[in-house]
């Protein structure tokens, strides 16, 4: 009983190893997506349309390699999401200068 536990934990760990680099792999080919703004006028219309055009590239370049189109969508999504979080911490911060909407 005791052999048989411990060889399950071995393959347990043995099979946890081989995945984390998998996963590494897959996260460092989409650590280079990024959404530049610097050259942007945010307090601009058009430079806020530029932006959500350079957004949706981004995500849809990030997602393109998911398969099922629900799945995509909700990895683009997701995308937009973050953008929009960090966009607004920096909007906070006063790095960028965000257009009213009055």
């Amino acid at each position: 009983m005791k052999k048989n536990l411990t060889n399950r934990i071995a393959g347990f760990a043995t099979l946890a190893l081989a995945v984390l680099p998998a996963l590494a792999l897959t996260t460092a080919a989409h650590a280079e997506t990024s959404v530049r703004i610097a050259d942007l006028n945010m307090a601009s219309a058009s430079g806020q349309a530029a932006f959500n055009q350079r957004v949706d590239h981004a995500a849809q370049s990030f997602c393109a390699d998911r398969k099922v189109m629900t799945d995509r969508a909700a990895c683009e999504s997701g995308v937009r999401a973050e953008v929009a979080q960090k966009l607004s911490v920096l909007a906070q911060q006063g790095r960028v200068q965000m257009a009213s909407r009055n």
